[in-house]
């Protein structure tokens, strides 16, 4: 009679959460919500359709700019200088004037804030040499990413025949903007200023003040594209990404967004198992200067479950009780498996925290001689 009740209730609550997935998005042309550290997908409509997508295409432009950071080929600190090309763009824009000069970081600012489309041009130019050489650029980066459905032909997303990409695709590129945090110092900049206070920039996305949670991520709207939105937030650990283009105004954007992380968070919870580098325990050591090796997680894994249906899985490491030197951090020496609904989810390698050296002849010999006297053998 118990089992009956709770399974009638779990019926139930997915029914309810069917509903109230099925009327969400009714009004924009594509959405998507999509899980951020497991890209799983909680929410489509037309997700592949080619479509315009206005000033989101800066989310490819921001992406191309933090990677560079991060890798050390460019700093925030390094000098922009406009070009008469760049003060020539206007739509949203930071008002450049020819050989104004600007640091990587402000122009940041103007770019994910105001949407400048003249910054863009100007970080491109800045970059790649010319803004059609950039263009190539994001091409290659989203063939990388497999961005099957999309296209760029400017860095900025003015309306240009044959710039197009899809609502999966923009979540896609989302997604690989958030693995640079620093991105979302920028992106969560409620109210901010240009020219020594003389230029204010207010963020583009409202959701950034009136969403609990918000951390991005970019807004859009041309006469083709309508009014579009990816939108990022992150509650109790878990991070969302709603995608929404083709809204007919601009407040339908944040409210559909807003519905679609809502649904997300309501719907669903993260699971984190296990983070890189997180110890699992020891492994004997054969013939090593040491006795023991310590072993950690060599990679994440996080499992997404829906509230109504929260069935934990259960972790299994397996590796040997005794492992012969020499060991390079990094060795894998088991693996830590995954286990849910009798099945195996994930498999995670278990890999050596460092370098355990072989003990060289004399050393090993001389373990020999003291296991002969005392009677235990190494």
């Amino acid at each position: 009679m118990k089992k009956s009740i709770i399974a009638l209730v779990l019926c139930i609550l997915c029914n309810i959460s069917a509903v109230m997935a099925e009327g969400l998005a009714e009004d924009v042309n594509c959405a998507i919500l999509m899980e951020e550290s497991t890209g799983e997908i909680l929410f489509e409509k037309n997700p592949d359709e080619h479509v315009s997508i206005a000033s989101i295409t800066k989310i490819m432009t921001a992406l191309l700019i933090m990677e560079r950071i991060d890798s050390g080929v460019m700093s925030l600190d390094e000098v922009v200088t406009a070009s008469e090309n760049a003060m020539s763009y206007g739509g949203s824009t930071m008002f450049l004037k020819t050989g104004e000069r600007f640091t990587v970081h402000e122009m940041i600012k103007g770019i994910m804030l105001a949407s400048a489309n003249d910054g863009c041009v100007a970080m491109a130019e800045h970059i790649a040499g010319t803004e059609e050489k950039f263009v190539e650029m994001m091409n290659k980066r989203a063939e990388e990413l497999g961005l099957t459905n999309t296209v760029f032909k400017n860095s900025n997303g003015l309306d240009e025949e044959g710039h197009f990409s899809s609502a999966r695709d923009v979540a896609i590129m989302s997604r690989e903007l958030l693995k640079h945090p620093k991105i979302i110092e920028y992106t969560t900049i409620w109210m901010d200023t240009l020219r020594d206070g003389k230029f204010e920039l207010v963020n583009t996305n409202k959701l950034i003040k009136y969403y609990t949670g918000a951390t991005g991520l970019k807004t859009g709207s041309t006469s083709k594209a309508g009014c579009c939105l990816s939108a990022s937030a992150v509650r109790d650990g878990m991070s969302l990404i709603a995608v929404v283009l083709g809204a007919p105004e601009t407040d339908t954007r944040f409210k559909r967004s807003s519905e679609l992380l809502n649904y997300g968070f309501a719907n669903y919870t993260l699971k984190k198992y296990v983070e890189k580098g997180q110890p699992i325990g020891a492994v004997t050591v054969s013939k090593g200067k040491k006795k023991q090796v310590n072993v950690e997680a060599g990679e994440d894994f996080f499992k997404l479950y829906e509230k109504a249906n929260l069935q934990e899985a259960e972790m299994e490491v397996k590796f040997p009780e005794v492992i012969s030197a020499p060991i390079k951090k990094g060795d894998k020496l088991g693996t830590a498996e995954f286990i849910y609904e009798g099945e195996v989810i994930k498999t995670v390698d278990v890999v050596a925290t460092e370098d355990v050296d072989k003990k060289n002849f004399i050393m090993l010999f001389a373990d020999m001689v003291v296991g002969w006297i005392t009677g235990i053998l190494p």
